[in-house]
């Protein structure tokens, strides 16, 4: 029997803790929808943009967050192709293969909340097709959410946006989730100084050991300082901000070479433009924000999974804090904190561990 009801996290308001309730679920699934149960989840710091507003009014509240996830098909809607109930997917926010459906409507006390085409801070969700990718049922259940998003993005910002060569010099401000994931894939590619900077000392110390070849603590060094010292005069091929603050995006704009460029990954928040000086556009520089990687699901979470399985990619090195569902608010609260040192998971039950 399929279930009708699922606990969630919702954001009711902007700047508040998510409320934790047991919330209807829609009676029908609609072309292209898929009911999962929710397995493990990521936490991405675009959640916490969410919670605290930063792209500015919320028209959408009450509603569901959430899109790196691992889960388990319950049942597919009219005209699914590309999933089947039984198969373990990878939950993510990139459009995939298969249909973009109508997102859901779930009820709560009398309310319609509402949900994107994914969300994962629900123990079951109605999901679009095209946000589920098929996965070997053996798969590292603990790790799998990271290619939701974090690894898809951090290796997509590399061999997309980037487009870094071998012995290229690049900056990687800001080593959460997703940075961090940035430092791995510049090793693979054998960029050369990878130079990680951030305000805590235990994720430089993770970049590290993933790949960074020179760290600097904005907490407590000169950074213009010590990333001059570390290019010694030879100028930067590519920086690439994970903040979304205007100083950081200027900062980098102005220290890349004539020929460098500059990749946005963080979003600044609404009303806080940057400030650029644009003679140098017309002669190379480049100046791109990241759309999580430009990734294609399909294609590049086996790829990435493949990686992992050969041991060349580490995953269980960046899962370093896990919580229940019931303590997602202590999850969002550290990671806003900056105490959470690589990805937060979220288990919601994971029946099948």
């Amino acid at each position: 029997m399929l279930p009708k009801t699922t606990r969630a996290a919702i954001l009711t308001q902007l700047n508040q803790p998510l409320v934790l309730a047991d919330i209807e679920l829609p009676e029908t699934l609609d072309a292209g929808q898929v009911l999962v149960e929710v397995l493990y989840s990521g936490v991405c710091g675009s959640q916490i943009g969410e919670i605290d507003g930063a792209k500015g009014e919320d028209k959408f509240l009450p509603h569901l967050l959430g899109h790196e996830g691992v889960a388990v098909v319950l049942a597919a809607g009219p005209g699914v192709r590309h999933v089947k109930p039984g198969d373990t997917v990878v939950m993510h926010w990139r459009k995939g293969q298969g249909i973009e459906s109508a997102t859901p409507k779930y009820r709560w006390n009398g309310r319609t909340v509402n949900a994107g085409w994914v969300t994962t801070f629900n123990q079951y969700a109605v999901v679009s097709e095209n946000r589920l990718t098929p996965i070997p049922a053996d798969s590292d259940l603990e790790t799998a959410p990271l290619f939701g998003c974090a690894v898809t993005t951090g290796f997509g910002v590399v061999q997309n946006n980037a487009r870094l060569k071998i012995g290229e010099s690049v900056v990687i401000y800001g080593a959460g989730g997703v940075g961090l994931n940035i430092v791995q894939a510049a090793a693979m590619v054998s960029a050369f100084p990878i130079i990680a900077v951030d305000l805590h000392a235990d994720k430089l110390d993770l970049a590290r050991s993933l790949g960074a070849t020179h760290t600097v603590d904005a907490s407590s060094e000169d950074v213009r300082a010590s990333i001059e010292s570390i290019l010694a005069g030879q100028g930067l091929d590519c920086f690439v901000d994970n903040t979304g603050l205007p100083e950081i995006i200027e900062y980098g704009y102005r220290l890349t070479k004539a020929q460098g460029r500059v990749v946005l990954v963080g979003v600044p928040r609404k009303g806080r433009n940057v400030t650029l000086h644009s003679l140098p556009l017309h002669f190379g520089k480049g100046f791109s924000g990241s759309h999580g990687g430009e990734a294609v699901p399909e294609t590049d979470i086996p790829r990435y999974m493949n990686l992992h399985r050969q041991g060349r990619l580490k995953l269980r090195e960046l899962v370093t804090d896990r919580f229940r569902l019931e303590d997602i608010n202590v999850a969002i609260d550290r990671m806003r904190d900056g105490l959470v040192r690589g990805r937060c998971l979220i288990d919601l039950g994971a029946r099948l561990v």
